[in-house]
């Protein structure tokens, strides 16, 4: 069974050594993402057809960059990605994993739109832009390329 932690609880938990993983396309990383966070996407947009597709190394770079006992705070956009994501990873033996509710934008109710889970961003949390070196997608898979296979 998945953990779930609201973003307040998640922040807190970052600030004591949780990883944040942004399970968001690297282009919505860039745009805004929880500060300290990385990203490694669970799907992102293939260069060729612009279309999302799912990122067939996700759990390989998460291996290659953190130990499976490692606490893993994972969240994207609202919440439904980052449950799949969890489970992955909770399935190839990560032990410590939880779903951030709400992820950054916050989840609403279909039916009546009222905010269910709040989002990072909305409940003032703090975010960055860009992709810092460190936790770009593409320096976490550089490392994951570079391992011992």
């Amino acid at each position: 069974m998945i953990k779930q932690a609201s973003v307040t609880d998640a922040s807190a938990e970052q600030a004591k050594g949780a990883i944040y993983i942004d399970v968001r396309s690297t282009r919505e990383f860039a745009a805004g993402h929880p500060a300290g966070a990385v990203n490694i996407p669970v799907m992102d947009y293939d260069e060729d057809t612009g279309q999302p597709a799912p990122n067939a190394d996700f759990v390989r770079v998460v291996q290659a960059n953190f130990a499976s006992d490692a606490p893993l705070l994972v969240g994207c956009q609202m919440g439904g990605r980052s449950l799949r994501a969890a489970q992955m990873l909770e399935t190839f033996g990560f032990t410590d994993v939880t779903n951030v509710l709400g992820g950054f934008g916050g989840s609403r109710d279909r039916m009546s739109g009222r905010v269910v889970d709040p989002g990072w961003e909305e409940s003032g949390l703090p975010v960055e832009e860009g992709e810092p070196p460190h936790a770009s997608y593409a320096s976490l898979a550089r490392k994951a390329d570079d391992a011992p296979r």
